[in-house]
């Protein structure tokens, strides 16, 4: 027969267990430097980063870097060659066109990081509502996900933003109405597989509430998957507003973003000398995107539980 365990010693142990549910939580057991070192014999996403550092550094700089006015015109100088004085030639508009990729570059990069931010916020938020609270919650969340997302994002936009207006702001209102919904789904799905975990259900023993829970316990080890998203989602979101601008949509006209420059290029397509007018916008589009598809590449490898 099996003696009782004394009251205090099991008080105490319940209490030990309770009050320490992060150091049974994975993710959050693994040193940062480990996730580096996975990440760096990576040599394709570590070549992704370099390109992506660069990029952001370049965008902060372009006031000071580039050799002409982006938005100055020289009628008389309209898509001249690739020159000593002009790199890149000129577009259209007889703007230098280096000067006017720098400037489309800074715009990228504000208004990707700001449509990443902002869709993870919505979306994020919804899925962690969804997945925790389940139940009907979970469905009205989901239907609603699901709504948005069978919407064609292109036409979407379109209309958002001819219903408010062409201007950056409102692109990147657009594009996130239509762009939390991987985020929702994805986080969704991690906070299902969590909520039932030993350290959930000791945080909901010792009295912690719903949003603490999700917040300090099971966000942190649900951030993974949406985290490599969030790196994707920017280069998803250039293109969108690439597109738009593409269609004459978003951005203003005035603006030297890498769409609107490709279609202010289309006439001009099949002049033999005047390819670069086209090449060198779209090539920044393609730069762009693949490198930071190389770093959530990369993340994703060194962030995978497999690989622990």
């Amino acid at each position: 027969m099996t003696s009782p365990v004394p009251a205090d010693t099991a008080t105490t142990t319940a209490t030990t267990t309770a009050t320490t549910p992060l150091a049974l939580a994975p993710d959050q057991t693994r040193p940062l430097a480990d996730i580096w070192a996975r990440y760096r014999r990576n040599r394709l996403a570590l070549a992704g980063l370099v390109v992506v550092l660069v990029l952001v550094l370049l965008a902060l700089l372009q006031p000071w870097i580039t050799p002409h006015d982006p938005f100055e015109q020289d009628l008389l100088n309209v898509a001249a060659t690739p020159s000593p004085q002009h790199w890149f030639g000129t577009d259209v508009l007889g703007r230098d066109l280096l000067s006017g990729i720098l400037y489309g570059l800074r715009l990228a990069i504000i208004v990707g990081v700001s449509t990443m931010a902002g869709s993870l916020l919505v979306g994020v938020t919804i899925g962690a509502i969804a997945g925790y609270r389940g139940g009907i919650v979970d469905a009205v969340l989901m239907r609603a996900t699901d709504i948005v997302l069978a919407f064609p994002f292109l036409i979407g936009a379109i209309v958002i933003v001819q219903a408010l207006g062409d201007s950056v702001a409102v692109v990147i209102v657009a594009l996130v109405a239509l762009g939390w919904t991987t985020a929702a789904r994805l986080t969704r799905g991690q906070v299902l597989s969590m909520r039932e975990a030993e350290y959930v259900e000791a945080a909901t023993s010792i009295g912690a509430s719903g949003p603490r829970i999700v917040i300090r316990h099971i966000l942190p080890n649900a951030i993974a998957p949406v985290l490599v998203y969030a790196f994707t989602s920017i280069g998803v979101a250039v293109v969108a507003m690439a597109a738009l601008a593409f269609l004459g949509v978003g951005v203003p006209a005035d603006v030297p973003e890498w769409g609107r420059l490709i279609s202010q290029a289309i006439p001009q397509i099949q002049v033999p000398d005047r390819q670069f007018l086209w090449m060198f916008p779209a090539g920044a589009i393609c730069l762009f995107t693949l490198a930071f598809a190389l770093v959530a590449d990369g993340l994703r490898d060194s962030l995978d539980p497999k690989l622990r």
